[in-house]
């Protein structure tokens, strides 16, 4: 049910409308990601919380756009956002 919609006062001799929109609260990081160190060969997992689930997420390495593939596995879990690096190299850091 949506609160969006015209709404009026009618009084008999008159007639008051207003109409009414209703906007959805952007997105926000509500966990932030932790800085994290591993011994080389180990997986590296980073996540952070987000206030709504399902949202549409891009991971970035020094600006570069990150893939999934055999190196990282991208995951959503309601509104944990995970990264996974398997078997992490200093190239990693």
């Amino acid at each position: 049910k949506t609160d969006a919609g015209l709404y009026t006062c009618d009084i008999g001799t008159d007639v008051a409308k207003s109409k009414v929109s209703v906007q959805e609260k952007p997105t926000e990081v509500v966990k932030q990601l932790e800085d994290k160190t591993s011994a080389a060969g180990q997986d590296i997992s980073l996540s952070c919380e987000l206030s709504k689930p399902d949202v549409s997420i891009r991971w970035y390495k020094d600006g570069k756009v990150i893939r999934k593939s055999q190196k990282y596995d991208l995951r959503q879990e309601g509104t944990l956002a995970i990264l996974i690096i398997h078997d992490s190299t200093v190239k990693d850091s």
